[in-house]
């Protein structure tokens, strides 16, 4: 149960926030989109057409490093990709040419203007810097690649997630079911199509077109969800010796619905997966100044192959009845399981649906966030006498494809390699990079050659002394875990920045650090899009160049991190760590590990462990010890 909060479940309507008024009087998804979308008088849109235009994939921005009274409106688009692709050639060539169209923007006076695009840790591809006169033509013309912006924001079922690598497995395609879970929570797209003037043929052969609602595709209603609500399947991989290994790099408890494949081995030795073992309740968003939380799922049950999509629609179809819908910020599932408890909401689904899910184990193993970077050597799926294909994780810091940035000419590095190597297919991963598919053994040597060409695999930033570095870099094992969110220029929720702050914080730690088997997590603001409590140690921005450390996350997933609070005086420490303290507290937190883990705690991802074992109490007095941070420590926070 949760203290001092009072959701109102089943919200009547009379008691429905102005959000869900918007929803239900925008005619399923129309409202004045049209006609504002198409009005140049003004830069931005109204408060009520903003609500709706999120689930048409559409942020209304505006450029926060430039001041002023008139702010400097803009629109960020997401692209929905279920499971990450596959991307071919022909898709990548019309995004390219739709960020080079839209997408341009200056980021400072001696490089001119750029454009990009970002991968997101659910698996999307963003667009920033778009003007309100473009919007029209950038949806259009992203449609054109059979990629669509629809469920790319908004209240309703979000990209879903899936394993990229999963789609050359012979046991489980976590992927095929993200599409196929992806389609079945689409929108209806009668909107979609008349506001931004789309082919409809785009949508009709991607499988969204001619769908019912309540059978063959999820029925909305008039206001959609309480709350975005997201779904992701971890995956199994055979690897050397046959041996079947869990992969969670999706993350899959921080979902709303979170899917574990369960291994089904059979008597003469065959492998498949006909049962999945499925979590509610995990969601890793605050609300500041809030009574809200950050939260795993809980295992819910175990669903056969045939039962699955039933079993969601029915879990999903319980949050839109019972989910809060005047107070948004505990609209999400996450708060009816706590409250109601999860066999009240299991009581719920069987109401709906039957009984047709077992009793979950509650201590299955899902496996460990895999990042799948480097060389990868696959088969075909049920296939191992064909010749096996190489797989290449590209490594994207922070997800930014951009041309002469610090790390290279990634944009054009990619659209080069996807038009050389055509039969090459490209896949979004969960933590912000690229996975090419399908290379030949023989062309393995040159197309690591051709990634050199445009500087990839070196960075080029700074010193700890804070000079620029006379060489670049290779990537070092610290930053290729770490990450963080697009930050306070593209993100109007933020309070600082975290996309060009990470990559700084770990120029400075990793002459020292850089071959840790760790990770650093970093966002805005209490919103947590890269999941930083999740990762061995998170900043959470707070304020301008302001951030709050959150910890004791592990990294397989298991453990949900947050705050440093002494919990038997109720005060938080480190809530307002000022930017230039940051590497400092990181690099006393990783000597306080170094100095003192066991041997166990010394394996990759060992330190979330360490943490928990010292717990909170040793943490901080040892904080409170180091000349490095006692002042920093001498200041408290009441806990929430």
């Amino acid at each position: 149960m949760l203290i001092d909060i009072d959701p109102n479940f089943r919200t009547d309507p009379k008691d429905y926030s102005k959000v869900e008024i918007a929803k239900i009087n925008s005619n399923n998804l129309r409202g004045n989109l049209f006609n504002e979308f198409r009005n140049r008088d003004t830069e931005n849109i109204s408060w009520e057409s903003e609500q709706i235009a999120k689930s048409h994939g559409i942020y209304l921005e505006y450029n926060r490093a430039n001041t002023g009274r008139e702010k400097d409106w803009m629109y960020m688009i997401r692209i929905s990709i279920p499971g990450g692709g596959p991307i071919t050639h022909r898709h990548w060539n019309i995004l390219d040419r739709v960020a080079d169209l839209y997408s341009m923007h200056s980021t400072d006076s001696k490089s001119g203007a750029r454009s990009s695009l970002r991968i997101t840790t659910r698996q999307n591809i963003q667009l920033h810097w778009i003007k309100k006169k473009d919007v029209v033509n950038t949806i259009s013309e992203i449609a054109k690649s059979g990629f669509f912006t629809i469920n790319g924001c908004g209240d309703n079922t979000r990209n879903v997630m899936g394993c990229p690598l999963a789609k050359s497995s012979d046991i489980f395609d976590s992927n095929k079911w993200a599409q196929k879970i992806g389609k079945y929570f689409a929108l209806p797209p009668s909107a979609y199509v008349e506001i931004f003037e789309i082919d409809p043929n785009y949508l009709r052969e991607a499988g969204l077109y001619e769908r019912h609602p309540g059978i063959t595709g999820f029925d909305y209603g008039p206001n959609q969800l309480n709350r975005k609500f997201k779904i992701a399947f971890s995956a199994i991989h055979e690897v050397e010796d046959n041996k079947c290994v869990p992969d969670n790099c999706v993350e899959l408890r921080t979902n709303d619905i979170g899917v574990a494949p369960i291994i089904n081995n059979c008597k003469d030795d065959c492998r498949s997966v006909d049962q999945f073992q499925v979590y509610v309740g995990g969601g890793q968003g605050q609300q500041s100044g809030k009574p809200t939380i950050a939260a795993l799922g809980e295992p819910f049950g175990i669903f056969t192959e045939e039962n699955l999509l039933k079993g969601l629609d029915a879990i999903v179809r319980v949050h839109k009845e019972w989910g809060d819908r005047q107070n948004r910020h505990w609209g999400r599932l996450k708060y009816v399981i706590r409250v109601k408890g999860i066999e009240w909401f299991r009581e719920q689904v069987r109401n709906i649906a039957g009984t047709i899910f077992d009793a979950p184990l509650l201590d299955y193993d899902y496996g460990k966030r895999n990042l799948h970077l480097g060389w990868i050597k696959r088969h075909e799926p049920a296939d191992h006498d064909k010749e096996f294909k190489w797989w290449y994780g590209a490594f994207i810091e922070n997800g930014r494809l951009i041309d002469g940035g610090p790390n290279g000419d990634l944009k054009s590095m990619i659209k080069y390699l996807l038009n050389k190597y055509t039969t090459t297919q490209l896949f979004t991963t969960p933590n912000q990079h690229l996975l090419f598919s399908d290379i030949d053994d023989n062309e393995k040597d040159e197309f690591e050659s051709d990634m050199k060409l445009f500087g990839y695999g070196l960075r080029r930033g700074i010193t700890n002394s804070g000079e620029n570095m006379k060489n670049p870099r290779p990537y070092s094992t610290l930053r290729m875990l770490s990450g963080a969110c697009v930050g306070r220029d593209t993100c109007r929720l933020t309070y600082t920045d975290s996309e060009k702050f990470e990559p700084y914080l770990i120029d400075v730690l990793e002459e020292k650090w850089g071959e840790l088997n760790e990770s650093i997590g970093v966002t805005g603001c209490e919103k947590q899009c890269y999941r930083p409590a999740t990762k061995t140690i998170g900043w959470v921005g707070t304020g301008f160049n302001l951030y709050q450390l959150i910890i004791m996350g592990t990294e397989d997933g298991k453990h949900q991190g947050g705050p440093l609070m002494d919990p038997e005086i109720n005060e938080q420490y480190l809530r307002f760590v000022p930017r230039n303290e940051i590497a400092v507290v990181t690099d006393t937190l990783f000597e306080l590990y170094s100095e003192n883990k066991s041997t166990e705690e010394s394996r990759p991802g060992g330190m979330g462990y360490f943490f928990r074992r010292i717990n909170a109490k040793g943490i901080i007095s040892s904080l409170k010890s180091n000349p490095n941070t006692v002042e920093l420590m001498k200041k408290t926070f009441k806990g929430q």
